[in-house]
């Protein structure tokens, strides 16, 4: 199944590269005349970097926000479960629901967001979300962050909680504070499980499409654009 579904892909996307292939006919080899033509675009350049910052910023925020919720659901709280189930929304709702929310959310004339700054005085026009290149990077940016938390929160929590409570007892009668017991005992025992989630996490990022595509198909001017997109 995976030289099938995975290497065959790989290996024949790869062997395409080289020729001038079409959809509906059979291509010819060519060299690296598509390399030479990609790397000579400026658009796709700019996607490169788009994709660059995309990816980091929402895989670093993702995974900061993430670890806290995890550690915040794994105390002792009144309705535990149902914060929990909350908690998870984001990542079960589709992604293009989640991207036409946020399309609604940002628009230019009635967001909640600007209507709501306007109400407090904090602004006097509506912000252009995704008009303008940078709000729009931001934009799609913070999305992904919202849809992307709940995956790694989940998923750290359930790692929590193969963490036996006898250690953080023994830390408390060593005399330990809660962030040397973060660092030395939760930290290094959540190692493996980071490993795999921040994989997936940075591996789902750097994909999106149906997110971008929805909020932007990559505008303004390709400021959203990744290489997933392009």
């Amino acid at each position: 199944f995976l030289l099938l579904f995975l290497a065959y892909p790989l290996v024949l996307g790869i062997y395409m590269s080289f020729t001038d292939t079409r959809i509906g006919r059979d291509g010819i080899f060519i060299g690296l005349e598509n390399y030479t033509w990609i790397f000579d675009d400026p658009v796709f350049w700019l996607s490169v970097f788009n994709t660059m910052l995309y990816t980091i910023v929402a895989s670093v925020v993702k995974f900061a926000v993430g670890l806290y919720l995890a550690l915040l659901l794994n105390k002792h709280m009144p309705l535990k479960a149902m914060i929990r189930a909350v908690v998870l929304i984001p990542f079960i709702v589709p992604t293009v629901l989640s991207a036409i929310a946020f399309w609604w959310i940002y628009d230019p004339q009635f967001s909640i967001v600007s209507w709501s700054l306007r109400q407090f005085g904090l602004i006097e026009t509506n912000i252009d979300f995704l008009g303008e290149p940078w709000n729009a990077r931001w934009s799609v940016i913070f999305a992904n962050i919202w849809r992307g938390v709940p995956f790694i929160a989940i998923t750290l929590l359930a790692g929590l909680q193969t963490v036996q409570p006898s250690l953080y007892e023994a830390a408390t009668i060593d005399g330990a504070t809660p962030w040397q017991m973060f660092r030395h005992i939760t930290y290094p025992l959540l190692t493996p499980i980071i490993a795999v989630v921040m994989t997936f996490s940075v591996l789902f990022t750097f994909t999106d499409f149906q997110l971008i595509w929805v909020l932007t198909r990559g505008g303004p001017v390709n400021a959203t654009h990744l290489m997933a997109t392009l």
